[in-house]
Protein backbone atom coordinates (compact mmCIF):
# COMPACT_ATOMS: atom_id res chain seq x y z
CA UNK A 1 0.00 0.00 0.00
CA UNK A 2 1.69 3.46 -1.48
CA UNK A 3 0.34 6.83 0.30
CA UNK A 4 1.56 10.26 -1.11
CA UNK A 5 0.99 13.35 1.59
CA UNK A 6 1.64 16.46 0.05
CA UNK A 7 3.03 19.15 2.72
CA UNK A 8 3.71 22.46 0.97
CA UNK A 9 5.55 24.00 3.97
CA UNK A 10 7.12 20.81 5.39
CA UNK A 11 10.83 21.18 5.48
CA UNK A 12 10.59 25.11 5.65
CA UNK A 13 8.44 25.44 9.01
CA UNK A 14 7.00 22.91 11.65
CA UNK A 15 4.05 23.68 13.49
CA UNK A 16 0.82 21.56 13.64
CA UNK A 17 0.05 20.44 9.86
CA UNK A 18 4.08 19.32 9.58
CA UNK A 19 4.36 17.57 12.85
CA UNK A 20 1.26 15.69 12.04
CA UNK A 21 2.50 14.97 8.48
CA UNK A 22 6.26 13.81 9.90
CA UNK A 23 4.91 12.27 12.76
CA UNK A 24 2.04 9.83 10.71
CA UNK A 25 4.16 9.61 7.92
CA UNK A 26 7.21 7.59 10.70
CA UNK A 27 4.18 6.19 11.85
CA UNK A 28 2.95 4.27 9.11
CA UNK A 29 6.26 3.34 7.92
CA UNK A 30 6.65 1.37 11.09
CA UNK A 31 3.46 -0.29 10.46
CA UNK A 32 4.62 -2.05 6.91
CA UNK A 33 2.79 1.22 4.80
CA UNK A 34 5.25 2.66 2.05
CA UNK A 35 4.80 6.63 2.45
CA UNK A 36 6.21 9.76 0.19
CA UNK A 37 6.07 13.26 1.52
CA UNK A 38 6.24 15.60 -1.64
CA UNK A 39 7.01 19.00 0.18
CA UNK A 40 9.01 22.30 -0.74
CA UNK A 41 11.85 22.06 1.89
CA UNK A 42 14.15 19.14 2.21
CA UNK A 43 14.05 15.76 4.22
CA UNK A 44 14.20 16.26 8.01
CA UNK A 45 15.91 14.83 10.08
CA UNK A 46 14.62 11.53 11.63
CA UNK A 47 12.31 10.95 9.14
CA UNK A 48 11.82 7.11 7.84
CA UNK A 49 9.66 8.07 5.11
CA UNK A 50 11.01 8.98 1.39
CA UNK A 51 10.86 12.67 1.12
CA UNK A 52 10.75 14.15 -2.76
CA UNK A 53 11.51 18.12 -2.64
CA UNK A 54 9.63 20.18 -5.12
CA UNK A 55 10.89 23.15 -6.49
CA UNK A 56 9.06 26.38 -6.18
CA UNK A 57 10.48 29.95 -5.98
CA UNK A 58 8.68 31.40 -2.54
CA UNK A 59 9.12 35.30 -1.53
CA UNK A 60 9.04 34.81 1.75
CA UNK A 61 9.11 38.05 2.58
CA UNK A 62 5.57 38.52 1.42
CA UNK A 63 3.23 39.07 3.64
CA UNK A 64 0.27 36.61 3.77
CA UNK A 65 -3.72 37.74 3.26
CA UNK A 66 -7.17 35.96 4.14
CA UNK A 67 -8.40 36.27 0.47
CA UNK A 68 -9.11 32.60 -0.75
CA UNK A 69 -7.83 30.97 -3.83
CA UNK A 70 -5.71 34.41 -4.81
CA UNK A 71 -3.22 35.34 -2.14
CA UNK A 72 0.20 34.52 -2.55
CA UNK A 73 1.28 32.12 -0.81
CA UNK A 74 -2.66 29.99 -2.33
CA UNK A 75 -1.02 30.47 -5.50
CA UNK A 76 2.20 28.97 -4.48
CA UNK A 77 0.90 26.38 -3.32
CA UNK A 78 -1.17 25.79 -6.28
CA UNK A 79 2.21 25.88 -8.19
CA UNK A 80 3.62 23.49 -5.65
CA UNK A 81 0.83 20.97 -6.24
CA UNK A 82 0.88 21.27 -10.13
CA UNK A 83 4.35 20.11 -10.21
CA UNK A 84 4.20 17.31 -7.24
CA UNK A 85 0.90 16.04 -9.08
CA UNK A 86 3.17 15.11 -12.19
CA UNK A 87 5.65 13.52 -11.02
CA UNK A 88 3.92 11.42 -8.18
CA UNK A 89 4.44 7.24 -8.50
CA UNK A 90 1.57 6.29 -11.05
CA UNK A 91 0.92 3.13 -8.37
CA UNK A 92 -0.18 5.60 -5.66
CA UNK A 93 -2.84 4.22 -3.69
CA UNK A 94 -4.14 6.77 -1.93
CA UNK A 95 -3.22 11.00 -1.72
CA UNK A 96 -3.86 12.87 0.92
CA UNK A 97 -3.97 16.59 0.83
CA UNK A 98 -2.56 18.75 3.77
CA UNK A 99 -3.08 22.50 2.46
CA UNK A 100 -6.09 23.07 1.57
CA UNK A 101 -8.18 25.37 -0.94
CA UNK A 102 -6.13 24.89 -4.35
CA UNK A 103 -4.57 22.00 -3.63
CA UNK A 104 -7.84 19.90 -2.41
CA UNK A 105 -9.16 20.54 -5.63
CA UNK A 106 -6.51 19.84 -7.25
CA UNK A 107 -5.67 16.55 -5.41
CA UNK A 108 -9.62 15.59 -6.26
CA UNK A 109 -9.31 16.10 -10.12
CA UNK A 110 -6.06 13.87 -9.97
CA UNK A 111 -7.71 11.13 -8.03
CA UNK A 112 -10.63 10.80 -9.83
CA UNK A 113 -8.46 11.10 -13.28
CA UNK A 114 -6.44 8.49 -12.04
CA UNK A 115 -8.96 6.29 -10.48
CA UNK A 116 -7.12 6.48 -6.93
CA UNK A 117 -8.55 7.17 -3.64
CA UNK A 118 -8.12 10.72 -1.66
CA UNK A 119 -8.04 11.45 2.01
CA UNK A 120 -8.06 15.09 3.84
CA UNK A 121 -7.98 15.55 7.56
CA UNK A 122 -9.47 18.40 8.93
CA UNK A 123 -6.34 20.39 9.86
CA UNK A 124 -8.05 24.13 9.06
CA UNK A 125 -11.31 23.72 11.82
CA UNK A 126 -14.18 24.10 10.80
CA UNK A 127 -14.88 26.86 8.57
CA UNK A 128 -14.14 28.01 5.12
CA UNK A 129 -11.22 26.13 4.45
CA UNK A 130 -12.51 22.75 5.72
CA UNK A 131 -15.94 23.73 4.25
CA UNK A 132 -13.81 23.84 0.48
CA UNK A 133 -12.06 20.18 1.66
CA UNK A 134 -15.27 18.27 2.09
CA UNK A 135 -16.83 19.97 -0.97
CA UNK A 136 -14.24 18.33 -2.89
CA UNK A 137 -15.69 15.25 -2.03
CA UNK A 138 -13.05 12.70 -0.30
CA UNK A 139 -13.30 9.27 -0.24
CA UNK A 140 -12.78 10.05 3.72
CA UNK A 141 -12.73 13.47 5.52
CA UNK A 142 -11.01 12.87 9.03
CA UNK A 143 -12.32 14.63 12.04
CA UNK A 144 -9.92 15.40 14.60
CA UNK A 145 -12.56 15.43 17.37
CA UNK A 146 -15.90 14.74 17.67
CA UNK A 147 -17.13 18.33 17.52
CA UNK A 148 -15.70 18.44 14.04
CA UNK A 149 -16.76 15.27 12.65
CA UNK A 150 -20.65 16.07 13.26
CA UNK A 151 -19.57 19.54 11.69
CA UNK A 152 -18.32 17.90 8.37
CA UNK A 153 -21.13 15.05 8.07
CA UNK A 154 -23.40 18.53 8.09
CA UNK A 155 -21.45 20.14 6.11
CA UNK A 156 -21.59 17.53 3.22
CA UNK A 157 -23.89 14.45 4.16
CA UNK A 158 -22.42 12.88 1.31
CA UNK A 159 -19.03 12.39 2.53
CA UNK A 160 -18.35 10.02 4.90
CA UNK A 161 -16.45 11.56 7.62
CA UNK A 162 -14.35 9.80 10.69
CA UNK A 163 -13.10 11.53 13.89
CA UNK A 164 -8.93 10.86 14.36
CA UNK A 165 -7.20 13.27 16.36
CA UNK A 166 -4.01 14.22 16.15
CA UNK A 167 -1.12 12.94 18.53
CA UNK A 168 1.94 13.54 20.33
CA UNK A 169 5.24 11.18 21.11
CA UNK A 170 5.01 10.14 24.29
CA UNK A 171 8.77 8.74 24.12
CA UNK A 172 9.74 12.55 23.06
CA UNK A 173 7.71 14.65 25.54
CA UNK A 174 7.60 13.00 28.47
CA UNK A 175 8.66 13.60 32.66
CA UNK A 176 11.55 12.74 32.02
CA UNK A 177 12.74 15.45 30.38
CA UNK A 178 15.23 17.87 30.91
CA UNK A 179 14.55 21.55 31.30
CA UNK A 180 15.86 24.80 30.51
CA UNK A 181 17.13 27.61 32.56
CA UNK A 182 14.59 30.65 30.82
CA UNK A 183 15.73 32.94 33.47
CA UNK A 184 12.17 33.84 34.24
CA UNK A 185 10.45 35.07 37.34
CA UNK A 186 8.27 31.88 38.43
CA UNK A 187 6.16 30.44 38.54
CA UNK A 188 6.50 30.74 34.44
CA UNK A 189 3.33 30.72 32.63
CA UNK A 190 4.03 28.87 28.51
CA UNK A 191 2.46 29.69 25.00
CA UNK A 192 3.76 27.96 22.14
CA UNK A 193 1.98 29.08 18.81
CA UNK A 194 3.04 30.66 15.45
CA UNK A 195 2.95 34.63 16.15
CA UNK A 196 -0.58 35.61 14.20
CA UNK A 197 -3.41 37.62 15.25
CA UNK A 198 -5.95 34.73 15.39
CA UNK A 199 -4.18 32.71 18.32
CA UNK A 200 -5.00 36.46 19.85
CA UNK A 201 -1.86 36.34 22.12
CA UNK A 202 -2.01 39.58 23.20
CA UNK A 203 -5.19 38.48 25.33
CA UNK A 204 -2.66 36.47 27.47
CA UNK A 205 -0.15 39.05 28.05
CA UNK A 206 -3.27 41.31 29.26
CA UNK A 207 -4.52 38.81 31.62
CA UNK A 208 -0.93 38.05 32.94
CA UNK A 209 -0.87 42.03 33.76
CA UNK A 210 -3.42 41.40 36.17
CA UNK A 211 -1.41 38.87 38.16
CA UNK A 212 1.08 40.53 40.39
CA UNK A 213 4.09 37.11 40.52
CA UNK A 214 5.04 35.07 37.70
CA UNK A 215 6.10 35.66 34.29
CA UNK A 216 5.04 34.88 30.86
CA UNK A 217 6.83 33.24 27.69
CA UNK A 218 5.69 32.94 24.32
CA UNK A 219 7.62 30.69 21.98
CA UNK A 220 6.86 30.94 18.30
CA UNK A 221 7.59 32.91 15.17
CA UNK A 222 4.87 34.86 12.90
CA UNK A 223 3.86 38.40 11.67
CA UNK A 224 2.78 39.91 15.13
CA UNK A 225 5.87 39.50 16.59
CA UNK A 226 6.80 43.36 16.82
CA UNK A 227 3.78 44.32 18.33
CA UNK A 228 3.18 41.62 21.02
CA UNK A 229 7.17 42.61 21.93
CA UNK A 230 6.18 45.89 22.38
CA UNK A 231 2.77 44.99 24.58
CA UNK A 232 5.04 42.48 26.06
CA UNK A 233 7.38 45.44 27.57
CA UNK A 234 4.70 47.96 27.84
CA UNK A 235 2.75 45.58 30.38
CA UNK A 236 4.60 43.06 31.82
CA UNK A 237 8.62 44.54 32.36
CA UNK A 238 11.53 41.86 33.03
CA UNK A 239 8.31 39.31 33.26
CA UNK A 240 8.42 38.31 29.04
CA UNK A 241 9.86 36.88 26.97
CA UNK A 242 9.26 35.62 22.30
CA UNK A 243 11.72 33.26 22.05
CA UNK A 244 12.04 30.23 19.71
CA UNK A 245 13.50 26.86 19.41
CA UNK A 246 14.24 24.32 17.18
CA UNK A 247 11.67 21.40 17.32
CA UNK A 248 13.88 18.79 18.96
CA UNK A 249 14.36 21.43 22.07
CA UNK A 250 10.68 21.83 23.02
CA UNK A 251 10.48 18.95 25.04
CA UNK A 252 12.87 20.88 27.31
CA UNK A 253 10.82 23.92 27.12
CA UNK A 254 7.75 22.51 28.10
CA UNK A 255 9.93 20.97 31.14
CA UNK A 256 10.78 24.28 31.84
CA UNK A 257 7.52 25.81 32.78
CA UNK A 258 4.62 25.52 35.17
CA UNK A 259 1.12 26.32 33.50
CA UNK A 260 0.25 25.66 29.91
CA UNK A 261 -2.06 28.39 28.40
CA UNK A 262 -3.85 28.84 24.50
CA UNK A 263 -5.77 31.59 23.65
CA UNK A 264 -7.11 30.46 20.02
CA UNK A 265 -10.24 31.60 18.11
CA UNK A 266 -12.93 28.67 18.98
CA UNK A 267 -12.63 27.38 15.24
CA UNK A 268 -8.92 26.31 15.59
CA UNK A 269 -9.24 22.30 14.59
CA UNK A 270 -7.20 21.07 17.09
CA UNK A 271 -3.81 22.22 18.90
CA UNK A 272 -0.63 19.95 18.84
CA UNK A 273 1.31 22.06 21.63
CA UNK A 274 -2.22 21.44 24.20
CA UNK A 275 -1.14 17.49 23.90
CA UNK A 276 2.66 18.17 23.92
CA UNK A 277 2.36 20.42 27.13
CA UNK A 278 -0.03 17.53 28.70
CA UNK A 279 2.38 14.72 28.00
CA UNK A 280 5.27 17.36 29.48
CA UNK A 281 3.17 17.21 32.83
CA UNK A 282 1.97 20.81 32.38
CA UNK A 283 -1.74 21.21 33.23
CA UNK A 284 -3.53 23.52 30.70
CA UNK A 285 -5.99 27.28 30.52
CA UNK A 286 -7.67 26.83 27.21
CA UNK A 287 -10.35 28.62 25.13
CA UNK A 288 -13.87 27.58 26.50
CA UNK A 289 -15.02 25.42 23.15
CA UNK A 290 -16.01 22.15 22.45
CA UNK A 291 -13.04 21.47 20.72
CA UNK A 292 -10.33 22.33 23.45
CA UNK A 293 -12.46 20.13 26.06
CA UNK A 294 -12.65 17.38 23.88
CA UNK A 295 -8.45 17.65 23.83
CA UNK A 296 -8.05 19.00 27.19
CA UNK A 297 -10.77 17.23 29.63
CA UNK A 298 -9.92 17.17 33.44
CA UNK A 299 -6.25 18.26 32.85
CA UNK A 300 -7.39 21.89 32.62
CA UNK A 301 -9.78 24.94 33.04
CA UNK A 302 -11.89 26.72 30.15
CA UNK A 303 -11.92 30.07 29.86
CA UNK A 304 -13.41 32.87 27.37
CA UNK A 305 -9.75 34.83 26.73
CA UNK A 306 -11.70 37.96 25.75
CA UNK A 307 -12.86 38.44 29.67
CA UNK A 308 -9.69 39.64 30.44
CA UNK A 309 -10.71 39.71 34.33
CA UNK A 310 -11.99 36.30 34.12
CA UNK A 311 -8.67 34.87 32.13
CA UNK A 312 -6.21 36.45 35.01
CA UNK A 313 -8.47 34.19 37.75
CA UNK A 314 -8.48 31.11 35.71
CA UNK A 315 -4.56 31.25 35.14
CA UNK A 316 -4.20 31.87 39.29
CA UNK A 317 -6.29 29.09 39.93
CA UNK A 318 -4.58 26.80 37.75
CA UNK A 319 -1.39 27.49 39.19
CA UNK A 320 -3.38 26.87 42.62
CA UNK A 321 -4.17 22.98 41.89
CA UNK A 322 -2.58 19.94 42.67
CA UNK A 323 -2.92 18.31 39.02
CA UNK A 324 -1.12 15.05 40.08
CA UNK A 325 -0.81 12.81 36.66
CA UNK A 326 -4.03 14.21 34.90
CA UNK A 327 -2.42 16.20 32.27
CA UNK A 328 0.14 12.84 31.43
CA UNK A 329 -2.74 10.79 31.51
CA UNK A 330 -5.00 12.75 29.26
CA UNK A 331 -1.72 12.91 26.87
CA UNK A 332 -1.70 9.24 26.26
CA UNK A 333 -5.13 9.27 24.37
CA UNK A 334 -3.48 10.81 21.81
CA UNK A 335 -0.14 8.27 20.63
CA UNK A 336 0.93 8.99 17.29
CA UNK A 337 1.42 4.98 17.21
CA UNK A 338 -1.66 4.43 18.20
CA UNK A 339 -2.91 6.85 15.79
CA UNK A 340 -1.10 5.47 13.36
CA UNK A 341 -2.63 2.21 13.53
CA UNK A 342 -6.23 3.65 13.55
CA UNK A 343 -5.15 5.54 9.59
CA UNK A 344 -3.08 2.43 8.36
CA UNK A 345 -6.91 0.48 9.29
CA UNK A 346 -8.95 2.95 7.07
CA UNK A 347 -6.42 3.23 4.39
CA UNK A 348 -6.57 -0.67 4.36
CA UNK A 349 -10.06 -0.69 4.19
CA UNK A 350 -10.07 1.95 1.49
CA UNK A 351 -7.77 -0.03 -0.71
CA UNK A 352 -9.15 -3.57 -0.11
CA UNK A 353 -12.96 -2.03 -1.02
CA UNK A 354 -10.91 -1.07 -5.00
CA UNK A 355 -9.09 -4.24 -5.18
CA UNK A 356 -12.25 -5.94 -4.26
CA UNK A 357 -13.77 -3.94 -7.13
CA UNK A 358 -11.51 -5.25 -9.25
CA UNK A 359 -11.95 -8.79 -8.75
CA UNK A 360 -15.19 -8.57 -8.98
CA UNK A 361 -15.19 -7.15 -13.02
CA UNK A 362 -12.54 -9.68 -13.53
CA UNK A 363 -15.25 -12.50 -12.95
Amino acid sequence: MKIAFLSFYSGIVYRGVETFVHELANGLIKLGVDVTVYQLGKELPNSKYKTVTIDVDVDWSKKGSYLPFLNYYCLRVKKFTSKALKVIDKDTDIIFPTNGQWQSILCSLWSKLNKKKIVIAGQSGPGLDDRINILTFPNRFIGLTEFQKSWAEKANPFVKSVKIPNGVSLKDFGLQSQSLQIKLEKPVILCVSALVFWKRLDLIIRAMSKIKKGSLLLVGKGDQEGKLQKLGNELLPNRFKILSFKHKDMPKIYRSADLFTFSTVPWESFGIVLVEAMASGLPVVATNDPIRREIVGDAGLFVDPVNVEEYASALKKALSINWGDKPRKQAEKFDWDRIALEYEKLFTKLVARDSARGLRDMI
